[in-house]
């Protein structure tokens, strides 16, 4: 098969072709098909025309995707890499991580548990950390969207209820807000809006903030 390729490879270089292409076409190495090919001189013209192909907008445009894509690819080769390095959560570790991000995003003046976010993973989690940690009451639950006036309520609502698994009849009214970045043209990098989540229980908001207060000494005492 090698040699059929080396072949391949002095047929096309001796009429015009790029190593490069070369290399794409007959599924080899661009070293290789260099070394098959090094005593192979192009003529003038030839030389010109592959400098007039390298710098055509066509292969300019080509260049840059193939560098996205394997940009892309490097970076999700190191996702999914680092991604097994976590693959399950006992209950500890889950009280851990819902009460940092707790600390990081949860209503602290109102003596009133709340979270608040629009990345809906993150609010799954959430959910996990008050309905299995925290054993909040469904009926202590209630969901209040916030979203700019020129997305659909409705829309929203049902959207933030299945992520929840709260009620709409447990919902507090949306709140419409006017999208000046966007100028009302419905381009928004939030499409459902932000979730707030309540739960209408000021002892578990005291217990939170006990966890929260316990995490923080973890790191030694601060006067901040």
């Amino acid at each position: 098969m090698s040699d059929n390729r080396k072949e391949m490879a002095r047929t096309m270089r001796q009429a015009g072709e790029s190593i490069s292409v070369i290399a794409r076409k007959i599924g080899a190495s661009r070293s290789s098909v260099s070394v098959w090919v090094r005593d192979i001189v192009l003529s003038d013209e030839q030389t010109m025309l592959l400098k007039a192909r390298w710098h055509s907008p066509a292969m300019i445009a080509a260049r840059r995707d193939s560098r996205l894509r394997n940009e892309s690819t490097k970076r999700q080769l190191i996702i999914d890499e680092a991604a097994q390095d976590i693959l399950s959560m006992s209950a500890y570790e889950l009280l851990l991580v819902g009460t940092a991000l707790y600390w990081a995003e949860g209503g602290k003046t109102q003596r009133l548990v709340r979270f608040s976010n629009g990345d809906p993973k993150m609010m799954i989690l959430m959910m996990r950390f008050f309905r299995e940690i925290c054993s909040a009451p469904e009926e202590k639950l209630r969901g209040h969207i916030h979203i700019h006036s020129s997305l659909n309520v409705d829309e929203a609502e049902n959207y933030w209820s299945e992520v929840t698994k709260i009620p709409r009849a447990q919902f507090f009214k949306t709140y419409n807000k006017p999208n000046i970045s966007s100028k009302n043209t419905g381009k928004t990098s939030l499409p459902h809006g932000v979730c707030d989540v309540y739960v209408l229980d000021a002892r578990l908001f005291l217990k939170i903030q006990g966890w929260i207060s316990a995490m923080s000494k973890l790191n030694g005492e601060a006067n901040y």
